[in-house]
């Protein structure tokens, strides 16, 4: 498995470090950099669980629950809730048409500690 432990851990660092510089534009007021950032911190995150799981590289995708269900977690209902509903913001950071006007501080506060709650769940779960 040499090649895709490399990868389990290039796609866990890449995590940490993302959902870092998301912290730190949600706390510059950056809110849709912000949540552009903490959906690729989780991608990643799932990407890692995907290497994991399957013992090859990652799909070359972005959509959360596409993700989500190759990674051989064990999913309720409200965390694919979450990934269907949180794939909004890599849209709207990549596809500047589909621009809504960008969430307030508050309700982008409320989707980051929705969001921290899973990447910190996924992250645990690498390190069993």
């Amino acid at each position: 498995m040499g090649d895709v432990t490399k990868q389990i851990a290039y796609w866990r660092e890449g995590s940490n470090e993302d959902w870092e510089v998301a912290q730190e534009l949600l706390g510059k007021g950056r809110t849709r950099h912000a949540l552009f950032m903490a959906h690729l911190a989780i991608e990643k995150a799932l990407k890692a669980h995907v290497c994991r799981h399957s013992k090859e590289p990652a799909p070359k995708m972005h959509a959360l629950l596409r993700l989500a269900k190759r990674t051989g977690l064990d999913l309720d209902v409200e965390r694919e809730a979450f990934f269907a509903e949180f794939d909004r913001f890599q849209v709207e950071g990549r596809y500047p048409e589909t621009l809504e006007p960008p969430l307030s501080r508050q309700e982008a506060g409320l989707q980051m500690a929705r969001a921290k709650g899973v990447w910190e769940w996924l992250i645990l779960r690498l390190s069993a």
